[in-house]
């Protein structure tokens, strides 16, 4: 763990003193968070990521013959996209039951009893959809979100976001084809806040060798898998020296098992200069908590948006699939026009994981035909057409005499 401790601010020694209960208190929490986690490292980092190319479990699939996933549709216009998911999935003829439930923090829909239904079903599924689950910023006396304690609680360490350009939907840079990898279960994200002195608010950022290895081995897994050919530490070592040197030390030392794969870095500031002028240059990139949070979405802007880019998160036992750049898109509630092209093909990347390929293929192709012909956009994409106007020409594309 690099979490330092600063030295007491001059003339507060006897605050310092009294505070000092309540730092043991957090290194304390601290410590057994990286407990938790540690056993078990070095065999999870040898199978990192095999979840991306592991068949769905034969227990995941119903004597009915269907699948079962789990689906919490979130905030904002997560309803009406999971609507729009419903919809498709019952025009192709998709062989999956979804076990809903309602996860919300802004809705009060939100207690430790509706988290764990939401677990129980995923131990059944192992997959899941999902839309954005807002995080308020008040605080009211938890500082962990049930946003974030769902992923740490499944341990879903690997968010992966793939930005493509899709054809017939012009942007700044097309024909863009990169991955972003993003540690998600510590950083910055680790809930370890405490008000140190009067006015001194302390906020830790965790980093440690062992799920900076996991992250780093599970980067070069994907690029080794999927034909890549270059990995991109993406971090502030020359800042946080100890905390993001050690990331940044561990992505080298699981860089050279990998000799085929070409290995650079790159701090984050300059990252998202290069990112805007030359986004070319980059393959897979691989980063902490909070880069990845901020890389994530600046790199969706560059190919049409929140509302284009699919995203999914993993474990070693479980899948969630979900837009690449979280927007809950508030404004647009219950106005029709919210862009499902995010969700619709995180859900065909989910069916591909369940070994669904002709669903998946169908849906996907689908989807990119609507925008490649360009006469169904919506509002984001520089056109006037509802999501149901959108849904309605996927499932065209289908089938093209469905519903005729």
């Amino acid at each position: 763990m690099v979490a330092p401790f600063p030295r007491p601010l001059p003339g507060r020694g006897a605050l310092w003193g009294g505070k000092m209960a309540a730092l043991r208190g957090v290194r304390a929490v601290a410590r057994s968070l990286l407990l938790s986690q540690s056993c078990g490292a070095w065999r999870s980092l040898s199978t990192s990521a095999a979840v991306l190319q592991k068949p769905a479990k034969a227990e995941s699939f119903s004597s009915e013959g269907v699948f079962p996933v789990t689906m919490i549709p979130g905030d904002g216009v997560g309803p009406e996209l999971m609507h729009s998911v419903k919809e498709v999935f019952k025009a192709a003829g998709v062989p999956v039951q979804f076990d809903e439930h309602h996860l919300s923090e802004v809705q009060n829909m939100a207690s430790e009893e509706i988290l764990n239904q939401v677990l129980g079903s995923m131990d059944k599924s192992k997959v899941a959809l999902i839309g954005k689950i807002h995080t308020p910023m008040e605080y009211k006396g938890e500082l962990a979100s049930y946003d974030m304690r769902l992923r740490r609680k499944l341990d879903l360490f690997a968010n992966v976001v793939r930005v493509n350009s899709l054809p017939g939907y012009k942007t700044r840079h097309n024909n863009l084809d990169l991955v972003i990898i993003r540690e998600q279960t510590e950083g910055e994200y680790s809930s370890l806040e405490h008000e140190s002195a009067k006015g001194v608010i302390e906020c830790m950022k965790i980093i440690t060798r062992a799920k900076s290895q996991r992250i780093a081995k599970f980067a070069f897994d994907f690029a080794t898998k999927k034909g890549r050919s270059k990995v991109t530490a993406v971090h502030k070592a020359n800042i946080m020296k100890l905390g993001d040197g050690l990331f940044l030390r561990c992505c080298k030392e699981v860089s050279e098992l990998y000799p085929k794969i070409k290995f650079d870095t790159m701090i984050i500031d300059n990252c998202c200069m290069q990112l805007v002028q030359n986004p070319y240059q980059f393959d897979v990139l691989v980063m902490p908590n909070l880069y990845g949070n901020i890389i994530d979405n600046l790199a969706a802007g560059l190919v049409g948006g929140a509302g284009v880019v699919p995203g999914e998160s993993y474990s070693a036992e479980y899948a969630v699939f979900e837009m690449g750049a979280r927007h809950p898109f508030a404004q647009a509630v219950g106005r029709n026009i919210a862009n499902p092209t995010a969700m619709l093909l995180s859900s065909a990347n989910m069916l591909r994981h369940l070994n669904l390929e002709y669903h998946s293929t169908m849906i996907s192709d689908a989807v990119r035909k609507v925008i490649k012909v360009g006469k169904v956009r919506t509002q984001d994409m520089g056109g006037y057409s509802t999501t149901s106007d959108f849904v309605k020409s996927v499932i065209d594309h289908l089938h093209p005499h469905y519903g005729a």
